[in-house]
């Protein structure tokens, strides 16, 4: 087994490989895309935080971000160092980098899922930072003329997401409940 680290303020990435596979960990306020079958895209403990999962089928591309906050006008510093933050400049992030991959830059025909956004230590809907994560990238995904196929989204769990980048497999899970698939 080999591990390379690399750390920053707010994004990890992790590579574990084991038996010929690849986990590429996405950290808070990162993103990743791969189109190695062997690779599969994780994140960790989305409470608030949503991650958007693009898939692209003509280029066998597999990407997600892990946004934590709804627009980056409240940190244009953090919003330029880490885009995937923020949900304004993480969608174009996370499309630039696919489209290095071959995909289209624009994201016509690719395959959105979004997972997350739940309402995490909010009792009295004070920031309901997890409703307006998933809305303002609704409306950013429509402004690319993109919505979700799939959406495991709300409620009060924190969820771990993996993506197989070979078949495209989504698998939720949180300690309270078996596995899942979005």
């Amino acid at each position: 087994m080999r591990c390379n680290f690399s750390f920053i303020t707010f994004s990890v990435l992790l590579q574990v490989e084991q038996e010929s596979v690849i986990n590429r960990i996405i950290g808070v306020g990162g993103f990743d895309a791969s189109n190695s079958p062997e690779d599969i895209l994780k994140t960790f403990a989305l409470g608030s935080c949503v991650a958007v999962i693009l898939m692209d089928l003509k280029s066998r591309s597999v990407g997600m971000v892990h946004v934590a906050l709804p627009d980056s006008s409240i940190n244009p510093v953090k919003a330029k160092q880490f885009p995937g933050f923020f949900a304004d400049t993480g969608i174009q992030a996370l499309l630039k980098k696919m489209a290095a991959l071959g995909c289209p830059e624009n994201g016509k025909g690719m395959i959105v899922k979004l997972a997350g956004g739940a309402k995490i230590m909010d009792p009295n809907n004070t920031f309901n930072i997890g409703k307006r994560n998933v809305l303002a990238l609704k409306k950013i995904l429509w402004a690319y003329r993109m919505g979700p196929v799939a959406e495991d989204v709300g409620g009060h769990l924190s969820r771990t997401v993996s993506v197989s980048v070979d078949s495209g497999e989504i698998i939720l899970s949180t300690p309270t409940k078996s596995n899942w698939k979005l």
